[in-house]
């Protein structure tokens, strides 16, 4: 039987390519109203104006995740053009420097941590808030297999994944009453789309009604060693 997610609004952030874009046609395939954000509104408008042509609902906007500012607006954007938030996607990350630790300039450590980590975490404390309105939602962060195994060169970045796993917990925690559930999904260096849109649809389903705080790996074995 397939999910139906009608008359529920998503909010999925990266959702210009890659698993961002498959994960916002796995949601509006569902029924949901999908706003899809990017930093650059080209990419993401074209998402958007597939998921119509396909017979679904999506709005495009920009968002630089790693801007507080912009994610408050668009939070206020979202509950005026919607009136609602149920599904949050935090899928947007930056990786800007590939090298030694001990290297790493300071500008490219803020960057990595002001959208892969500062920018979740601010996008969960705007959304929260207006799902409970409604009664509740569901949340899904997109980590990496780097929050567990470290990868040469991007120290950082892993850093800010396995840090994006503990704030998973942490809202899954401290919301649950409030009939928030928060998972995070850890794909591996080969990414499978495909798979990793539907296990997003499954976490924010109602399938999953009993399933929060958790994370699932996806890595082919990657991580077994």
């Amino acid at each position: 039987m397939k999910t139906d997610l009608s008359g529920k609004v998503a909010l999925v952030n990266g959702a210009s390519r890659g698993i961002g874009e498959a994960i916002a046609h796995g949601l509006a395939d569902c029924g949901a109203k999908v706003v899809c954000t990017s930093r650059k509104i080209e990419g993401v408008q074209a998402v958007a104006d597939a998921i119509v042509a396909n017979g679904g609902e999506a709005l495009a906007h920009t968002c630089n995740a790693g801007d507080l500012g912009q994610i408050e607006a668009l939070m206020h954007t979202v509950k005026d053009e919607c009136g609602r938030l149920d599904i949050l996607i935090n899928n947007a990350a930056a990786n800007p420097y590939y090298g030694p630790a001990t290297d790493l300039p300071p500008d490219a450590f803020d960057k990595t941590v002001a959208v892969n980590l500062k920018g979740p975490y601010y996008f969960m404390s705007h959304a929260v808030p207006l799902m409970m309105e409604s009664g509740g939602g569901a949340i899904v962060n997109v980590a990496s297999i780097a929050a567990l195994m470290s990868m040469p060169g991007q120290a950082v970045y892993s850093m800010t994944k396995a840090g994006l796993i503990s704030i998973t917990r942490a809202f899954a925690r401290e919301y649950g009453q409030g009939g928030v559930r928060v998972n995070a999904i850890l794909p591996g260096v080969v990414e499978t789309k495909f798979a990793e849109a539907l296990t997003a649809v499954y976490l924010v389903s109602d399938e999953a009604a009993y399933t929060t705080g958790t994370t699932l790996v996806m890595d082919g074995g990657a991580t077994l060693g």
